[in-house]
């Protein structure tokens, strides 16, 4: 690659050259006869799924074919997880296993960013237990990927940009944290569902969360720039537009346009085609009478709300720093339900809280029985180093807080299937998914995100009117009717 032994460092090479540069190296492959291939493993929320997309983009536009397993890759980005424990040893277990891969093809470059790699520990931790890493970089640095390619094939050394943030993320985020480009390509994992990024980054610090660390203060897309994007997946063919923040509810803020979450989805639903929208994730704090009129008005806004409560404790809610409480958060959850009566509910609860009494967990199924949502997404508490909740005292042991995550899945999936079994009879549109399951037998999902199995002849990437025939606590039954007059 011709670029000078003096300029091998990422940050002198920009992204544009940076592609060109990769692209001579992959055409130089190509001459030879051997196809270069490039692998992104995901792991974690939606947002990741988006950026890996991202990712994906840049590789293809680098001249690499994409792949989906490691072992015939030449280039290997893994996007990383950091809201558990769990998941960032998960990541750090696949990590391990590429070096053996990677003695295979020496040449093989790899790449670590994400969440995970946006911390310093783990940064540091990249480059010395793992040196068969070449780079990695941060939520923030999607864009350099290319130039940290670059130079790293044109025998710079490997680079761990992310080991020279703060771990509290209290660097400038204006400076740091700046916004993604409006131009990186993408290469989406569907042909009829799509992840749009709305907003970057988080303001609200509940204690036991590192996405604010790690992603920064919060930044809100162009209006305009949203619905451009928007505009082009509906006009390619998309059914499906999810919206993708930390917390969509504070879309807005910090922009130019006076333009908050409802004004954006009222704008995004004046959009002509057959689609529909879905967000997540929201905070209680922010929901407004507004975004549960503008829902209610208008059919291409899925009724399916995720809202988590976290804890149905005052006490623990507090100590989470969620700024709500209990009964503030039941009059949004009633406020949505008597605007839509047909809604579909969903939460996140944390089980284990550092001080959580039993009291407190009662607390928690008493919201459950109270708001009775349709499905939870469950977790016990994990430490977060570098987050307020990692210092406080936990007195609880593993058992107990396995005894009472036992207890809200046993209360909540009788719920859910009661809820589900309410829906035998109901005919409902059905958005199939890309191609049938392993089973040869086609999927879809319902307005409320339920996944339908489907008897019939569909197409994939399709609406379909389905009459719900069973129901078991996670899936329902339905055949494919024609539409209802």
């Amino acid at each position: 690659m011709n670029i000078p032994k003096n300029r091998i460092s990422p940050f002198d090479i920009d992204s544009a050259e940076a592609v060109s540069h990769v692209r001579e190296y992959t055409n130089s492959l190509r001459k030879s006869g051997h196809e270069p291939k490039a692998y992104v493993m995901t792991f974690g929320c939606q947002q990741n799924e988006a950026d890996s997309e991202k990712l994906a983009g840049l590789c293809s536009l680098m001249g690499y074919k994409i792949i989906d397993t490691a072992e015939e890759a030449d280039l290997v980005l893994v996007n990383t997880c950091a809201v558990r424990e769990h998941a960032e040893q998960r990541a750090l277990s696949h990590i391990g296993e590429l070096k053996f891969i990677k003695e295979k093809n020496p040449d093989m470059i790899i790449g670590v960013g994400g969440c995970m790699a946006s911390r310093q520990n783990r940064a540091e931790k990249l480059k010395v237990s793992f040196p068969h890493v070449d780079f990695s970089f941060s939520t923030a640095q999607i864009h350099l990927v290319p130039s940290f390619i670059a130079a790293r094939l044109a025998g710079g050394r490997r680079f761990f940009p992310a080991a020279n943030l703060p771990l509290h993320g209290d660097n400038n985020p204006d400076t740091y944290y700046a916004d993604f480009p409006e131009d990186l390509p993408v290469v989406r994992g569907s042909t009829s569902r799509a992840w749009v990024s709305i907003m970057y980054g988080c303001n609200n610090f509940c204690t036991y969360c590192i996405v604010p660390y790690v992603r920064g203060r919060e930044r809100s897309r162009r209006p305009a720039d949203i619905e451009a994007e928007v505009r082009r997946l509906v006009e390619r063919g998309y059914r499906e537009i999810t919206l993708l923040g930390q917390n969509v509810n504070s879309y807005g803020r910090g922009l130019d346009e006076n333009v908050d979450f409802p004004a954006l989805l009222e704008r995004l639903a004046k959009i002509d085609g057959e689609f529909r929208i879905r967000f997540t994730t929201s905070h209680p704090k922010d929901v407004s009478p507004d975004l549960i009129r503008v829902m209610a008005e208008n059919e291409k806004i899925a009724r399916q709300f995720h809202l988590p409560i976290q804890s149905g404790s005052d006490r623990i809610l507090h100590a989470m720093n969620r700024k709500y409480t209990a009964q503030s958060y039941f009059e949004k959850i009633d406020a949505l339900r008597a605007a839509m009566p047909d809604i579909t509910l969903t939460t996140d609860i944390i089980v284990g809280f550092p001080g959580e009494t039993e009291a407190d967990f009662e607390d928690t199924l008493t919201a459950l029985r109270r708001v009775r949502y349709d499905m939870i997404f469950s977790f016990i508490y994990s430490p977060r180093e570098g987050t307020p909740a990692a210092k406080m005292i936990d007195s609880l042991t593993r058992e107990e807080k396995t005894e009472r995550f036992a207890r809200l899945l046993e209360v909540q999936n009788a719920i859910t299937l009661e809820k589900n079994k309410a829906e035998i009879g109901r005919i409902e549109r059905v958005l199939t998914d890309d191609a049938p399951g392993e089973d040869g037998v086609m999927h879809g999902r319902n307005e409320g995100n339920k996944i339908v199995r489907l008897t019939g002849s569909a197409e994939p990437g399709q609406f379909v009117w389905a009459r719900i025939t069973d129901a078991e606590p996670y899936l329902l039954h339905g055949e494919i009717v024609p539409p209802p007059r």
